[in-house]
Formats: structure tokens, sequence, C-alpha cells
């Protein structure tokens, strides 16, 4: 087949966004050029028009009070040498009007340019005039078409005797009208030609902006983005030059809480006050920043944009944060095995060594005194806590804490019930306090760590004191923030999360943390949980104390 010749081709824009925003500009400036040359010309029409009447109408006028003139009508026959067209002339002449008609009541001329048409019947309709009337029209006689004015012709006694018409030629009228074109269009052509600069240098800019993308091109991004931004699975936030939040995905409403609502607001309007909102906000830098938001735990990393806005990207790592617990938990159980493990060979190597010098009073006596001291401290804990979860968490610390060389004890004015409404809560509360304090008296001399737990009604109070090197008070609100830590942090997540999250399983239930400095040195802490017990009911024996009971008498059998 052939090709479609020129003639047959379709024309097209550019494809330049440029050249496309050029054209459109140009084409608006040539538009609106023509626009107010044509708005302009038609009233100049009109005006020069009104001009040309009124003129006529006032040469006609000031014709018309010439009382001799009236009387030489009256008294004289018309004629081109009498005294009706002579002063009629001269007035012409004077004035540079067309023609001066000065005509009597039958409309008979007793004027004009041309003598020979003295004496006949005027071309037009004088009855307006003759009536008594003045008249401005443009209108075609015999000397052509002309802009002029009619007036009636009083004698001394106020008669109509006549009438005087005046006429500008409508040529000089038109003549001035395309005078003024020229100078009209150089106007209108430097307007276009700023236009067209204006319009140059805009486009210019829209192409450094746009990086000379057609609008397809732009159309195109804009849904790849959207696609991009509402289908990948980490929260985006953007935020103009203000700080106000102007683009939010789908994750990250989600993982923030919020919704449409929180467009055109800023951080502090949209999420209240914390660490998210200040990381949001720019008031804290840095690279993978660690926030909570409600029960979430979020990465967060903040771009500046060169408009001077910013978009934030958040990551869920609550789940990373729950396993890397459950790693703790787990390495706290293996410390803790391990430990067993380690006594229990000692003490096997012991009671070996009694059987094999025969001293069997004595062997028998050592396993008595081994037992008794797990049954001690088993029934310690049982008996002054009665939660089976948090009992078991303290015995396993105990053993964690005598491995490490630090005495873990429980104060004597500990005593919990089995009511608890969030066990799991307070075990994380324990547990994260219990760690702290067993790293802050690490490598001390007399390390000791001390727990006591109280419930009032419905209130529960809990107090790690250790014997540590203590909390500065200039550093006492800072070490509940997300992310802020003194230690190095392990390989599987960062620190700095424990006593946030302390402080906010706290706070969920309306109550408190606070740090201060233990008697004696070292720091100590208290949670206060308002509403952490459930209603008194009947007073049930721990689940736990059975289980231990019969683990601790299990041992007693295979040591006899």
């Amino acid at each position: 087949m052939s090709s479609p010749t020129p003639a047959r081709r379709r024309l097209r824009l550019p494809r330049r966004m440029f050249s496309q925003v050029l054209l459109m500009q140009l084409a608006i400036a040539a538009g609106v050029t023509v626009l107010a040359t044509g708005l302009f010309l038609a009233p100049l029409g009109r005006q020069l028009d009104e001009q040309a009447m009124r003129r006529a109408l006032a040469i006609a006028e000031t014709t018309a009070e010439n009382r001799q003139l009236a009387r030489d009508l009256r008294n004289t026959a018309p004629s081109a040498d009498g005294p009706v067209q002579q002063e009629a002339e001269r007035i012409r002449e004077a004035t540079g009007a067309e023609y001066v008609v000065v005509m009597d009541t039958r409309g008979t001329r007793w004027s004009h340019t041309d003598p020979r048409q003295i004496g006949e019947h005027v071309s037009t309709d004088p009855g307006a005039a003759l009536a008594g009337q003045k008249v401005m029209e443009i209108d075609t006689g015999t000397l052509g078409r002309s802009a002029r004015g009619k007036v009636p012709l009083y004698d001394d006694d106020h008669r109509v005797v006549g009438a005087v018409s005046v006429g500008i030629a409508y040529n000089s009228v038109r003549a001035k009208l395309i005078d003024a074109i020229p100078g009209l269009f150089a106007y209108a052509g430097g307007a276009l030609a700023a236009g067209a600069l204006a319009a140059w240098l805009i486009s210019r800019r829209v192409q450094r902006q746009t990086r000379d993308l057609a609008f397809s091109d732009i159309a195109a991004l804009l849904a790849e983005r959207e696609a991009m931004l509402h289908g990948i699975r980490e929260g985006v936030v953007a935020l103009d030059r203000r700080g106000r939040v102007r683009l939010l995905n789908d994750e990250a409403r989600r993982l923030l809480g919020i919704g449409d609502e929180a467009l055109g607001r800023s951080p502090d309007e949209a999420l209240g006050e914390g660490r998210t909102t200040d990381v949001l906000a720019g008031r804290v830098t840095g690279t993978d920043l660690l926030t909570v938001r409600g029960q979430r735990v979020l990465v967060a990393n903040r771009m500046p944009t060169g408009d001077g806005g910013a978009v934030a990207t958040l990551r869920d790592r609550t789940e990373l944060e729950q396993l890397g617990r459950e790693l703790d938990s787990t390495r706290g159980l293996i410390d803790a095995l391990r430990a067993q493990d380690h006594e229990h060979a000692n003490r096997m190597h012991t009671l070996l060594g009694l059987l094999e010098l025969e001293m069997y009073d004595d062997a028998v006596e050592f396993v008595g005194e081994v037992v008794g001291d797990h049954r001690a401290t088993a029934e310690q804990v049982t008996e002054k806590i009665q939660d089976p979860l948090l009992a078991a968490l303290l015995v396993g610390k105990a053993t964690v804490a005598a491995e490490r060389g630090v005495a873990l004890w429980l104060s004597d004015r500990t005593r919990l019930p089995d009511r608890l409404v969030d066990p799991g809560g307070l075990v994380t509360v324990v547990g994260n306090l219990v760690d702290n304090a067993l790293d802050a008296v690490a490598a001390t001399p007399h390390a000791r760590v001390e727990v006591e737990l109280r419930a009032e009604g419905r209130t529960a109070a809990l107090r790690v004191r250790d014997t540590g090197p203590g909390v500065p008070a200039d550093q006492r609100d800072l070490i509940f923030t997300e992310g802020w830590s003194t230690k190095r942090p392990p390989a599987h997540r960062n620190r700095g999360i424990g006593l946030s999250l302390v402080r906010r399983l706290a706070e969920r239930q309306g109550g408190t943390v606070t740090v201060g400095e233990a008697d004696g040195g070292g720091a100590e802490f208290t949670v206060v949980l308002p509403e952490a017990l459930a209603e008194e009911g009947p007073v049930l024996e721990s689940a736990l104390e059975p289980a231990l009971t019969a683990a601790v008498e299990t041992a007693e059998e295979e040591a006899r």
C-alpha cells in the first residue's frame, strides 16, 4: 500500500510540552489581540460617527441662529447669487462641511453646493426639522453618504420659516478611522510581541519543571504513582513546604490510624503529641527511627523534597519486635536452663564425690539442702504472687540472676492475688524492668535487684529497685522515649523500645511510670496501674504452686 499523501496526513500537535504550551499561549495571545482590536475598532467607528453628526448639528444650529438668513429667505427668491446662497457657502467654506442647505417650508432649496440644485426639492424628508425638531443621522443624498444635522429656521416671531441641513462627508469619517488603524495595529503588535515573549518564558519554566515531558507522559506517571503508592506495603506520608499533610497512601492510613481528615493539616493536628509526630514534622532526625503508634512499632524515615516539603516512609515492625521479644524470652529460658544445668552438674559432681568417699549421711544431707533451696525459692514466689504467668517469670529471672551473680529478691511486702485483668501486659512490664535492672547491676559489687508487687483494691503497684549507677535526673524523662538507649543494640533488633512499651502499657490502663533514686543509690522504677485487678471474688489456690510442688517432689524422689 502507498503511504498517505502529505495533504491527507492529520495535523498533530508536537509531543513536547514546551512546544505545546508555547503554541497554545501564542494562539491565546493572538486571539486576545485580535478580539481586543475588534472590540476597540467597533466603538471607535461609532464614536467618530457620533462626533461627525454632532459637528454637523452644531454647524446647522449656528447657521439657523442668523436671523438675517430667515429674513432673506422670506424676502428674496432662490438663486445662485442670492444672499441665502452666498451666506450658506461662506459658512460651508469656513467650517469645512460638505454642504449647507437652506430650505423653505415646502422643502425647496435656497442654497446648495451645486447651484443647479437651487430651487429644486430636497432629496431627503425635511418633515421632522420643519416640525421644529433637531435631527442627527447618517444618510445618502445627492452628494453621497454623509453625517448630517437638521434644525428648524425661525423668524423674528419665532415661527418656522424653513430649515437648515448641514452634511459632513462620511468618507472623511472613515478616513479618520483608517488613519487610526495603523497606530492601533502598532499597539496590538507590541502587545502580541510582549505576550509571545511571556509565553516563551513561561514555556521554558514549565519545560524545566516538567523535564520536557509530554502531557500524556505526565498523565501516565500520575496513574503509575497512584497505583504504586497504594500498592506498596510501606506507609507513605507526603508533606508540603508548610508542613501540612498532602498525601497518604492506604498503608499509612492503617499504620497511623487516620483517614482523609488528616489531609491539609499538620502532623501535630492530625496525630497529636508524640514521637511519631516529631519524626514526621522533622523535629527528630536520623535514619530508621523507631516510634510507637498505638500498639504498633514503626520504623520511620524522612526525606526532604526539592520544593521545601518532605516524604516520610513508615514500616510496620510490630511483628518483628514481637519475634525479637520472643527470641529474648527464649534466650532467657536457655540461659536459665544453662545455669540450672551448670549448677546441677556441679552438685552431681559433689554428690558423686561424697558417694565415692562413702560419706552417705553427708550425701543425703546435701541432697536435702539442694531440694530445700529449690522448694524455698518456688514456695516463696508462689506464696506471694498467685498469678501463674508472673510467678513463672520471676522464678526464671531468679535463676538467670543467680547465674549472673545478681541477687534477685522479692520484697516482704509483695502480695499479688490471681485476678489480674491483663497478665500478659504485666508480665511484659515486669520482664522489661527486671531485665533493665539486671543489665544495670551487671559487673558491680554486691549486685542486687529487689521486686515489689502489691495490690490495693483494684490497683496494682510495682517497684523494681537495683544497686546500679542509677539514672541521672536530666535523663529521667528521656529514657521512656522510643529509640533512646545507652546500650549497644543486639543484632536482631534495635534497643530503646522496652521502657517505651512499659509506659504505653501503663498508660493504656490509665496508669503511670516514674523513675527515681533508690535508697542507698541505684534506680527505682515505680508503676501504678489503677485497674489492673478484677473485682474481688473467692480466693483460689495459685495454679502454678501445685505444679512447682510436684516438680520439687519429683526431684527429691530422683535424688533418693
